[in-house]
């Protein structure tokens, strides 16, 4: 029992607990229990707020830890919420034209049925045909399965090809954004099958459960994100655990090194990005129902690199610094772009939070740079006492006396 992976890693423990007792708290609170002490709005918000904990895992696992600067991850952040939301509303619509044409004097053919559904999905955008990307959108355990595999393979490809070439560094960098402004502007077009600009929307609503209130329905995400993030933040422990994650550290310290060693770098760094493109889908795909909407501009370029902030500004490196830099900024960043901050007058100029927000964003992220690039996750070390041990004239090894003595200095 002693040796087991959670008594070796307190750490783990003490973040499931923490994680358990605030999803208990949320929930008794909530407008589903009756006590109405937290909107279901302020839920919807929470649970959007664990997704981005999610993601910002998967990026310092692959970022912190083993060193690639991932512009790109919210990429996968995207697939994953286009994957569930094609099911979400061919279900709902589904629904509805079912409903409408139940009174009609002679019964529609399956074949009405999939034509009507694709003229109300694809009518915005001049069409009525489903594209082939649709062609598994009736079938949820399907979809869920590409909510996984989809970023996983794009992730796959990109980084296979990308690590044989040996690309390291800001080019690598350049090259996870362009990856990701290539998706997004391919989607941004009518004729990329997901509704352009339009998105998909009415994710919000869970088909067959119209009779049950949002509130309980935010409290099931709520508790589907919760559960997301503890086995998440389990599986990224356990990874960087152990010799595998002493290999992944010495690819982000010295790569040269590692594969001089005979290590296949390529290998351990495409496991890292693929596994987190993967976590990644999962959180987009918990993400976007409780949002209620997805379009183009999620997966935007910028969307990545406030990813990395958070991270930065958490404390990459350390799996709970990256899910306290998310969960701060998300939150900080809801209350000040919710018109829930007092505008500031200066003489002549009024300072609006909601237009000022990113600076200080920006701000934040280069004071940290600056004077704490540990980032929060660092002054939390501080308090616990992490630091290098003091081993002078400790026992170094099998000599003894002024051999100890000369190796402690």
């Amino acid at each position: 029992m002693k040796n087991s992976f959670l008594m070796r890693n307190p750490s783990v423990l003490i973040f499931l607990g923490l994680l358990a007792l605030f999803t208990l708290a949320v929930t008794l609170m909530s407008e589903a229990t009756g006590a109405g002490l937290i909107s279901t709005s302020f839920v919807k918000t929470l649970g959007k707020t664990l997704c981005l904990c999610l993601i910002a895992i998967a990026m310092d696992l692959v970022w912190g830890y083993t060193g690639i600067l991932s512009l790109g991850h919210f990429a996968f952040f995207g697939l994953g919420g286009y994957m569930i939301g094609m099911w979400l509303m061919y279900e709902r619509t589904r629904q509805i034209v079912e409903t409408s044409l139940a009174n009609a004097e002679i019964p529609p053919t399956s074949q009405e049925v999939v034509d009507a559904i694709g003229s109300q999905i694809f009518g915005v955008v001049g069409s009525s045909d489903f594209p082939a990307v649709w062609a598994f959108a009736d079938s949820l355990s399907l979809q869920l399965i590409l909510v996984v595999a989809v970023p996983g393979l794009l992730a796959l490809v990109f980084g296979w090809l990308a690590f044989r070439s040996r690309v390291t560094g800001v080019y690598l960098s350049i090259l996870t954004q362009a990856m990701t402004l290539a998706l997004a502007l391919y989607l941004f077009q009518n004729d990329s099958g997901l509704r352009g600009n339009n998105g998909l929307s009415g994710l919000q609503n869970l088909p067959g459960a119209d009779d049950i209130p949002q509130s309980l329905v935010s409290i099931w995400f709520f508790w589907a994100s919760a559960l997301a993030l503890g086995l998440g933040y389990l599986l990224a422990a356990f990874v960087v655990s152990g010799k595998f994650g002493s290999v992944i550290r010495g690819i982000r310290d010295d790569e040269a090194r590692v594969r001089f060693l005979g290590y296949s770098v390529e290998g351990y760094k495409l496991f890292i990005f693929v596994i987190t493109a993967m976590i990644s889908g999962i959180a987009g795909a918990l993400y976007y129902p409780q949002a209620g909407i997805i379009n183009p501009a999620e997966i935007a370029p910028i969307a990545s690199i406030y990813l990395a902030v958070w991270v930065a500004i958490g404390g990459r490196g350390r799996l709970y610094g990256a899910v306290i830099g998310a969960a701060l900024v998300s939150l900080v960043s809801t209350w000040f772009t919710g018109g829930q901050v007092p505008d500031l007058p200066l003489g002549g100029y009024t300072v609006k939070w909601v237009d000022w927000w990113q600076v200080l964003l920006g701000l934040s992220f280069v004071l940290v740079t600056l004077f704490a690039p540990k980032g929060i996750g660092g002054l939390i070390d501080l308090l616990d006492g992490i630091r290098s041990p003091n081993r002078h004239g400790a026992p170094l090894g099998p000599g003894s006396g002024s051999l100890q003595e000369k190796e402690a200095q």
